[in-house]
């Protein structure tokens, strides 16, 4: 799919989102934090386990973690996680281990098979990681957020503009 064809396929789908402007923005801004973590296995029983105690909408978290987790963003998500990661957390991850990490997600391997080989990568490394990742992700959640919540407010005092002309 051309990038303008999918920007324009996820626009159109957060057009027809219907709720209040507070949990869709909320749930853009867990989709996306969901989304650029390195959590790709995961990501689905992520959204659902925040979202939904959060009263964060479930639907527009998935459509946001889907627009911006996809093989074009996997690559630089993935070395932007490891390099900040490894500035928290020195010398803990070598590009060896992290390319063996790409290569669990690039596999045809089960769910649980993909499990059982980050295991085995051991907890420093999935530290290094997730440390990145959260890093990285916390300004995208936060411009998410304000940006999604505008978006749908403006959306809403639209559709009810258009109701009463109606």
């Amino acid at each position: 799919m051309k990038p303008n064809r999918a920007a324009k396929y996820y626009y159109l789908k957060f057009l027809r989102l219907q709720g209040d402007p507070h949990s869709l923005a909320l749930g853009v801004a867990i989709g996306l934090f969901v989304g650029i973590t390195p959590t790709i296995p995961l990501h689905t029983a992520l959204i659902v386990t925040l979202a939904w105690p959060l009263r964060g909408n479930i639907l527009a978290a998935l459509i946001a973690s889907m627009a911006v987790s996809n093989p074009l963003t996997w690559l630089p998500q993935y070395y932007f996680s490891w390099r900040l990661g490894n500035w928290l957390l020195p010398g803990r991850l070598s590009w060896d281990r992290i390319q063996d990490l790409l290569g669990v997600f690039a596999s045809d391997a089960s769910f649980r098979e993909n499990l059982t080989r980050l295991g085995q990568m051991g907890l420093e490394a999935v530290a290094v990681m997730l440390a990145g990742g959260i890093l990285l992700a916390i300004p995208f959640t936060c411009a998410g957020y304000i940006l999604a919540f505008k978006f749908f407010r403006a959306l809403r005092k639209k559709r009810q503009e258009k109701h009463i002309l109606t």
